[in-house]
């Protein structure tokens, strides 16, 4: 298992893919930094600094869909499997294995630029700060996303085996259907993917879900994909 998982993991970081996410990870958590530290107003709660501090976990799903399902597109995934000699559903889970890790990795980058950038620009803010504790936690909590997130995303690459229909599918439910739903019932949009990953990582406060809810919420919907994809990925053809 630790070949097939270092064979991923190359393959994994060592793409063009993971660079431009990395790249736009970093330029979009500086943007969300300027935006609710800077030119959102005052800031005199906590929940409204650690927005701040908060990554964009969709990103990472955004990633693990277009690097996992492009493994069907180029078809390398029929190759890899051949080449291992395991049971698919083997190299599948090295596979979302190597994204956990690396998704690990661009959440640790990002949380870096966000929390070096915010913690300057918020002690100007009225209110209590955020203390080293609270840093902790939200940095803990995104980390936890990004994880999660990169693990779902390459779940689902691996289900839908196709980057832009994954990609247009992703979108419309993230920017049309969860809003809509969380309008009309806003604990049911914190109940989707989507929703507890902005409450874990809190992009989203004031809400009718928890952080540590949230949490359970999303690593519920990850296991079930992720175990999903591999149960496909041993009775569907490769190639």
């Amino acid at each position: 298992m630790s070949h097939l998982l270092r064979g991923e993991l190359i393959k994994t970081v060592t793409t063009r893919t993971v660079l431009g996410f990395a790249v736009g990870g970093v330029a979009f958590t500086v943007l969300n930094v300027l935006i609710v530290a800077v030119a959102s107003g005052t800031l005199d709660e906590l929940p409204e600094k650690e927005e701040a501090l908060s990554g964009m976990p969709i990103l990472l799903l955004l990633w693990g869909l277009v690097g996992a399902a492009g493994e069907y597109r180029h078809r390398t995934a029929a190759p890899a499997a051949l080449v291992a000699r395991r049971d698919r559903g083997v190299v599948l889970s090295a596979r979302i294995a190597a994204y956990a890790l690396t998704g690990l990795l661009l959440g640790a980058l990002t949380s870096v630029a966000s929390v070096g950038l915010a913690l300057p620009l918020l002690s100007d803010q009225p209110g209590p700060d955020l203390t080293a504790g609270d840093v902790t936690a939200v940095v803990a909590g995104n980390l936890v996303a990004f994880v999660l997130s990169a693990v779902l995303g390459a779940a689902l690459g691996a289900l839908i085996r196709s980057p832009v229909l994954g990609v247009v599918v992703l979108l419309i439910l993230n920017f049309a259907v969860v809003p809509l739903l969380s309008g009309a019932w806003e604990s049911a949009g914190n109940l989707t993917p989507f929703g507890a990953a902005g409450v874990l990582s809190r992009m989203t406060h004031n809400t009718t879900l928890s952080v540590v809810s949230a949490g359970w919420v999303l690593a519920a919907w990850t296991v079930a994909i992720a175990l999903a994809a591999v149960v496909a990925e041993r009775r569907r053809d490769l190639a």
